[in-house]
């Protein structure tokens, strides 16, 4: 049978660091709550209703997500893990689930390991935290992520823990890394780790080739870039078109008359995910997102504006399909997300979409 795992990221409380770079009492909500509409029924903002503007230091908040996600028979959260050379951000709400044993909901991890910069202010090269690896660092990580595969509700593959790196190509002992985690796992009486790479972050099919001995499979993490349609309105066609020719100044002061917004057709990229082969690994598990709309983190913002629950819902069914074809316990399909609210891409419900997203993938 096949399991529905959402990515869930664990943002949504007050940090010592936001406060510093950003403002004291940041969070995501600060900038959802302040998007506003950039064209005739661009669907901005996006207000929480079921469970409002919530704070997950509160630990009745994930009880409550728990309970909904079930509902709609949803089998897990991906949380996000964030892992600076010893240094956790964001851990909060992770650490209260490991140490309350509550919600009883199955969760695994995605090392989240990329550098913080000031990208949302379009200063990319400006550094927060910067993400470095050594292989001294490497073991201390995997000590504590032993001791969190060791709970109940941690996911199982096979009897090995589910991992997930998002950034796998960044990462300095990549090797070191992975040949560790196994070994370690092994003495901690796993049969080893079920480790995935996450596919957004492979530039090429031969940086996948490269180090696809290491993993059990590939996400097609979505959306990705590579996989978009060609744009629909004149304008944003002409700009592309001629990207190679023009010099960088020059593209980006049309492409800023454009305002800045890349605008992609969902149905089309639904129809072109549902014809493409994932063949890049023996395994690869399709990833699929109900709306995409970063307008809140960017400027210069990706919208992929779904109105139609049915298109998701045809994108679901699909890919199921192709996990299907796998063992029992390797038919899995990821979703793209469960909260990220500030890039418009969230199963839990808003005042415009309702439980409509929940309701195309409950199977039941």
């Amino acid at each position: 049978m096949v399991k529905k795992f959402c990515f869930y990221l664990p943002q949504f409380h007050t940090i010592a660091e936001n406060d510093q770079w950003w403002g004291k009492g940041f969070t995501e909500w600060t900038n959802v709550r302040k998007t506003t509409p950039r064209f005739n029924g661009h669907r901005q903002p996006q207000i929480p209703t079921d469970l409002g503007f919530y704070d997950l230091k509160q630990p009745q908040v994930q009880e409550k997500q728990a309970e909904l996600a079930s509902q709609y028979g949803i089998d897990g959260f991906i949380y996000y893990h964030y892992w600076f050379h010893g240094k956790r951000m964001l851990h909060e709400p992770i650490d209260n689930v490991l140490q309350s044993g509550k919600p009883e909901f199955p969760f695994a991890f995605c090392w989240a390991n990329e550098t913080w910069t000031r990208a949302w202010d379009g200063l990319d090269k400006e550094i927060l935290i910067e993400q470095t690896y050594s292989n001294s660092d490497h073991i201390e990580h995997i000590q504590f992520l032993l001791n969190c595969f060791k709970d109940e509700r941690y996911i199982k593959i096979e009897g090995k823990p589910l991992f997930l790196i998002y950034r796998p190509n960044h990462m300095e002992s990549l090797n070191f890394f992975v040949a560790t985690l196994n070994i370690e796992a092994k003495k901690h009486g796993f049969p080893g780790i079920y480790l995935c790479g996450v596919k957004s972050s492979f530039k090429s099919e031969s940086e996948l080739s490269e180090t696809q001995h290491l993993y059990d499979g590939i996400i097609d993490f979505q959306p990705n870039a590579e996989d978009f349609p060609k744009p629909d309105d004149l304008f944003t066609k002409l700009v592309t078109a001629l990207k190679v020719i023009l010099p960088d100044s020059i593209y980006q002061t049309l492409k800023l008359k454009g305002k800045g917004n890349k605008r992609v057709n969902y149905k089309k990229l639904v129809e072109y995910k549902k014809q493409q082969s994932l063949d890049m690994h023996k395994k690869v598990f399709p990833c699929i997102f109900p709306s995409w709309d970063n307008s809140p983190r960017r400027d210069t913002a990706t919208i992929i504006q779904n109105d139609d629950a049915n298109l998701f819902k045809d994108w679901y069914q699909h890919a199921k399909k192709h996990a299907e074809t796998y063992d029992e316990q390797e038919q899995l399909v990821f979703i793209n997300a469960w909260n990220e609210w500030a890039e418009g891409c969230h199963l839990e419900p808003d005042t415009e979409m309702g439980h409509k997203f929940l309701q195309a993938i409950n199977d039941e």
